[in-house]
């Protein structure tokens, strides 16, 4: 069996969860550390949940990736190192003190759900009751699940100005505000797009390394969304567009989105402003 059959099937159980692979759904980047000053070092993987990656990702199925540190430059590219056994190893040629944002689009594949998964799956990406009610229709007609799903995984260095611009994937999520330095108990705001247009009324999930517990909002009308980041560290914002198919019947479509950053603990001289700022957000 080819190495590249090997990734496929690892792809296909990654999400539809069979008795013998993990119910993972997620890819995201995590950073690595690296001895060279003028390189940034990423590892990308699938996991059941953030931020322990179990199945890696072939080079291969990068569609589109880079990163970008300067809005007016032109993207820098992504470089595989090493196939990890739970990740991709990749590196740019970047410092990694400035901002930089990184992203990659995974090719689609196509799966067909397991009946005794399908109501996991719906409940982790906190699909909605239109999903639910069209996926009732079809069980009562005896359709199986099948399903073409494609990632997106970016993430945000020391972000800066260029963190808040769109990237080149068919699913995107910005961070808009505040920019550096990202710190604990300030209010985080995103934007999602969509084919490069805001994505309205969309659940998404703020996930911190060191809690087992995700924050759950829904994106207003103009595809925005704000948290309130609680703990310091490393986190991700996760969502999955999951709609029918316009052109394939009984075929379900989706668009995994993940964006990884950190958020540093708030010195004492900051406690006070932070406070005072999300008191005046809420006042408005």
């Amino acid at each position: 069996m080819t190495t590249k059959r090997l990734r496929l099937i690892g792809f296909a159980c990654a999400l539809a969860g069979t008795a013998s692979c993990a119910m993972a759904h997620d890819t995201w980047f995590t950073p690595r550390p690296s001895n060279r000053t003028a390189e940034v070092a990423l590892a990308l993987g699938t996991g059941n949940r953030f931020p322990v990656h179990e199945t890696g990702v072939g080079i291969e199925y990068l569609m589109r990736s880079g990163c970008r540190g300067d809005a007016k430059a032109p993207p820098i590219a992504l470089q595989r190192v090493d196939d990890a056994p739970t990740a991709l190893w990749l590196r740019a040629s970047a410092r990694s003190d400035q901002p930089l944002s990184c992203w990659a689009q995974l090719s689609p594949f196509e799966v067909q759900l397991a009946p005794d998964k399908i109501a996991i799956y719906l409940m982790d990406i906190q699909a909605s009751p239109a999903v639910r009610q069209a996926w009732a229709a079809m069980n009562a007609r005896g359709v199986p699940w099948k399903e073409r799903y494609t990632k997106h995984a970016r993430i945000d260095l020391n972000p800066g100005a260029g963190a808040a611009l769109p990237v080149d994937m068919a699913m995107d999520i910005l961070l808009e505000s505040p920019q550096r330095p990202l710190q604990q108990r300030q209010t985080l705001q995103f934007r999602v797009l969509r084919d490069g247009q805001p994505l309205p009324d969309f659940s998404v999930e703020m996930r911190n390394e060191r809690s087992p517990l995700g924050l759950w909002r829904k994106t207003d009308a103009s595809g925005r969304v704000s948290f309130i980041a609680p703990l310091a560290g490393r986190w991700v914002l996760r969502g999955v567009d999951l709609r029918l198919s316009e052109s394939e019947p009984d075929l379900w479509v989706s668009r995994f989105v993940t964006l990884a950053f950190d958020v540093a603990p708030p010195s004492a001289n900051q406690i006070d402003d932070v406070e005072a700022t999300n008191r005046s957000r809420k006042a408005q």
